[in-house]
């Protein structure tokens, strides 16, 4: 489903228009689409779904009535020397955001168009007036509980340690709810995507039926002849879990809004003046602001605050029941933190001491986890099964590199090498025991 733009994301509201029986074939596409879905999948009635889109009862009925979409038409016409190109018109004027202009140098460059440039300007002019209706309905649309999420990235550069990194946020926001689940990883990729999925679904204990894509390569790519194909790891990833993916039209992103602007509130409200330990530290700032914040304020659009909007909309997700998690050989990057660990499906894993501050790449691998460093090999654990433990290996501590060193240089002293000072995050002290074992 192409789904609505809420008033947020659109700046501000916007006054209802309403559209009589002779005005049918100005009805959008999305808009079209979306009241036969609803009265097929959800049984709304006539005056119901009249009311939602601000339609005469009659032109609903025609909707309902209708095999296809028809784009607008004139109940006059003429023959005209656009007539040929009318299909290509009607296609491309979304995309170009109905500028008469561009279509006229497209016609003339690569349709063999010798008409007049106020011709196609005449023509587009009444397709202009239906994209727009279409948006103003689709301003207004509201989702039900548990029926649909958005996704998107967000990309901002963080004090991160000593230096300014590029990060790139990964934001699910609750359509019905509004209430959202944002982390930070170092890059897109796929590895990233699906995990960061799979922490949302565990923080909200589940999941929507839809969730919307702005169509990233990591779900989708062109197939070549105008159409898109989906991403062979990332659909079996959807079946596994249960939710049907859902993309924008093109060149429509607003049609994601409530992700957008929770993107946005991201960058505007928890990102300014902070800086980070780590990767770790980002996550768990991240997660205190969200539940401090983010989930208790007073959200613009609905007037509620989103934790309690989703007390309304918890049953209606669908539930994890314990599933556990789609394992693939997929590597996830992460950055090493202070204590030379690196966190994997809320469990963390050591690697070697002089890799603190770079990045590694982490694969689960049957049961176990693998983890590369420029794609060599730096450690292997097994895949813990548990939530918030830890695998510690004692090759990977600094007391180990100070030993590796003396016997390179054919020393036989015991004394310690000077402490390495470094900040790190309060942890329960039992975790500084276990790495203190393994130091020496």
């Amino acid at each position: 489903m192409d789904t609505a733009i809420d008033v947020a994301a659109s700046g501000g509201s916007i006054a209802p228009q309403t559209c009589t029986p002779e005005e049918f074939e100005m009805v959008g596409r999305e808009s079209w689409g979306e009241i036969r879905r609803l009265r097929e999948v959800e049984g709304l009635s006539v005056t119901e779904l009249s009311r939602r889109f601000d339609l005469d009862r009659k032109t609903v009925r025609r909707c309902l009535r209708g095999d296809e979409w028809r784009p607008y038409s004139r109940s006059v016409t003429r023959s005209t020397i656009l007539d040929p190109h009318r299909g290509f018109v009607e296609q491309r004027a979304p995309e170009v955001n109905y500028s008469a202009r561009i279509l006229y140098q497209e016609l003339r460059a690569s349709h063999g168009y010798t008409g007049s440039y106020e011709t196609v300007k005449q023509f587009v002019s009444p397709l202009r007036v239906a994209g727009a209706s279409d948006e103003l309905t689709q301003t207004r649309f509201e989702t039900p509980p548990g029926l649909q999420s958005q996704v998107d990235w967000g990309q901002a550069y963080v004090a991160l340690g000593n230096d300014q990194v590029s990060m790139h946020i990964f934001v699910l926001t609750l359509g019905f709810s509004r209430r959202g689940f944002c982390c930070g990883y170092p890059d897109e990729r796929l590895g990233q995507f699906l995990d960061a999925h799979e922490r949302a679904f565990d923080h909200f204990g589940g999941h929507t039926s839809e969730l919307l894509y702005d169509r990233p390569r990591t779900v989708c790519a062109p197939d070549g002849q105008g159409g898109r194909v989906w991403n062979g790891t990332f659909l079996e990833f959807s079946r596994y879990w249960g939710f049907e993916p859902r993309l924008c039209r093109p060149y429509r992103a607003r049609s994601k809004g409530k992700v957008e602007s929770g993107v946005k509130y991201v960058k505007r409200n928890f990102l300014p003046g902070r800086a980070f330990r780590d990767m770790v530290d980002f996550d768990e700032q991240m997660s205190a602001w969200t539940s401090e914040i983010s989930d208790l304020r007073i959200h613009g659009t609905t007037h509620e605050r989103p934790i309690d909007r989703f007390q309304r909309e918890r049953d209606h997700l669908v539930q994890l029941a314990g599933q556990p998690g789609f394992r693939l050989q997929v590597r996830s990057s992460r950055i090493v933190a202070d204590d030379w660990l690196v966190s994997f499906q809320t469990n963390r894993y050591s690697v070697p001491f002089s890799l603190v501050g770079k990045t590694v790449s982490v694969e689960p691998c049957g049961n176990e986890i693998r983890i590369y460093h420029r794609d060599d090999l730096v450690a292997v654990h097994e895949l813990r099964q548990g939530r918030h433990g830890m695998s510690i290996r004692p090759e990977h501590g600094p007391g180990a590199i100070a030993r590796n060193s003396r016997k390179r240089h054919g020393t036989t002293s015991t004394a310690l090498q000077p402490p390495i000072m470094s900040d790190v995050e309060v942890r329960d002290l039992s975790i500084y025991e276990q790495l203190a074992e393994v130091a020496l």
